[in-house]
């Protein structure tokens, strides 16, 4: 079994006193259904399974009446071997985008209270709530609302390259004291970083979705991975026939067919005239947008100045996309890539694999994506908030100097960053406010954002009291 990190996130949920219903969004195929029966099946006495996709009879146990004990008696009537215990019963609904009532009905189960509830969905972006449904016999046409303020949303990815590194059996002592290196600025003993560098490779090519991973560590054949990854990607054209909206159909698979040859520019901004001749963003803007909701791109916003907060300065409609897992966007290319990447040979198609290589670890750290670029031609590949700063990330092949780095760095009066950090095929080095870092250690930086803020509590009573003696005094 694949060990994952959200399985400490759904015990956290658990153990939280008086916890919501539990959603879990992600793309298809990143192994939320698993994980969560996997879950329930290890912290509950009783389990009760519903997937309105392949059994979309249960919509009916959700329709009319949202009362808790409603559902729970049609459920019965469908599932006689459905056990609910008050307070050691978890209802798990798949695929909860195919039944809007059920996600109008997490409400119910809130204020109910007894049982938990973990919902997962694979396009719940793509399938709009508050729009009416399509017409079923015997189903009365509404509107469905999702339950502001009674539920927890949790986004789930692919396998990042910690859990791939320890799916093929890196003990977590090595991965401490790969972080001890980083945190002392020590090298990493050569044959260790050479062990690195050749499961960050194949990280590169396997990349983290789940049937892909155990296809790869079963059978260690690079074109049985490649051929569940090609599959996976029809699933997912497969959504956009039968999910989009008519209009649009066509014009998704085109867009997302782009991606490569987006990325192959000298200038990495995306363009809808290189989807085809003539393509205009009035026609294709909508397609892009489906497939980041689906969770298969992710965007990443130029900025008008290196500075803090980065979402207020990035510019609405000048982004680059990449796929949000590495292995998908290798299964895109030609065969001959991918044998290049496993040699080593990361140097071809201009540094795309490298750029995409680390808005994956950035993506699957939950961070949102953005880059520096100016006309006259400095670029910088990526900027994060760390340690409080606005800090730029390069991802070089090679071991040369990056200009548009030294112009930022030797100019902080005017860019307002002192500190960089530059990823590569070398050992870990500093050059005064530089770090250089061996590409893999990307997922040991701890990046920050305003979700992973923790606030101490406050001492409220404590204020309350000075607050008192202060005005018993004055009077």
């Amino acid at each position: 079994m694949l060990r994952r990190k959200i399985e400490d996130r759904l015990l956290e949920w658990k153990q939280m006193p008086n916890h919501k219903p539990l959603v879990i969004k992600g793309i298809r195929q990143c192994g939320k259904t698993f994980i969560v029966q996997y879950f329930a099946n290890k912290h509950y006495k009783s389990v009760v399974y519903v997937n309105f996709a392949l059994q979309p009879e249960k919509k009916d146990a959700f329709v009319g009446s949202k009362e808790v004990d409603s559902i729970l008696m049609s459920l019965s009537a469908m599932m006689p071997e459905a056990e609910f215990i008050p307070n050691n019963t978890c209802l798990i609904l798949d695929e909860i985008q195919e039944c809007p009532d059920a996600r109008t009905a997490l409400k119910s189960f809130k204020m109910d209270g007894r049982f938990d509830v973990i919902a997962t969905g694979s396009l719940l972006g793509v399938k709009g709530y508050g729009e009416k449904q399509k017409e079923e016999p015997g189903r009365q046409l509404g509107k469905n609302s999702i339950p502001v303020g009674y539920e927890t949303i949790i986004e789930m990815y692919p396998l990042d390259f910690e859990e791939f590194l320890w799916a093929n059996g890196i003990r977590p002592e090595l991965i401490e004291m790969l972080g001890e290196c980083l945190r002392e600025g020590k090298s990493i003993p050569e044959g260790i970083h050479q062990t690195m560098m050749r499961l960050l490779n194949r990280y590169v090519v396997v990349g983290g979705l789940p049937d892909a991973v155990n296809t790869f560590l079963k059978t260690k054949h690079i074109g049985k991975v490649t051929e569940v990854l090609r599959s996976i990607i029809s699933e997912y054209e497969d959504d956009m026939v039968k999910y989009a909206k008519d209009e649009d159909k066509p014009f998704i698979r085109e867009c997302f067919e782009s991606i490569p040859k987006q990325l192959a520019k000298e200038n990495k901004k995306f363009q809808y005239v290189t989807i085809k001749k003539g393509a205009r963003a009035s026609r294709y803007a909508g397609c892009l947008q489906w497939l980041e909701d689906a969770g298969i791109i992710a965007r990443c916003y130029n900025t008008t100045i290196t500075e803090l907060p980065l979402g207020g300065n990035a510019i609405e409609d000048c982004f680059k996309v990449y796929v949000t897992d590495i292995g998908l966007l290798l299964a895109m290319l030609d065969e001959g890539t991918r044998a290049d990447v496993l040699g080593g040979n990361l140097l071809g198609y201009k540094g795309a694999i490298f750029e995409n290589l680390m808005a994956d670890f950035l993506k699957k750290k939950g961070m949102k994506l953005y880059y520096f670029h100016k006309e006259f031609g400095l670029e910088l590949d990526f900027l994060v908030r760390y340690h409080g700063e606005c800090v730029p990330l390069e991802v070089k092949a090679r071991s040369g100097k990056a200009k548009s780095l030294s112009t930022v760095l030797k100019n902080p009066e005017h860019y307002h960053v002192t500190h960089a950090v530059k990823f590569g095929n070398y050992n870990i080095g500093r050059e005064g406010a530089l770090l250089t870092l061996p590409l893999y250690m990307g997922f040991l930086l701890d990046f920050e954002s305003d979700e992973n803020v923790q606030l101490e509590d406050l001492d409220i009573e404590e204020a309350n009291r000075i607050a008192a003696e202060f005005l018993q005094g004055s009077e």
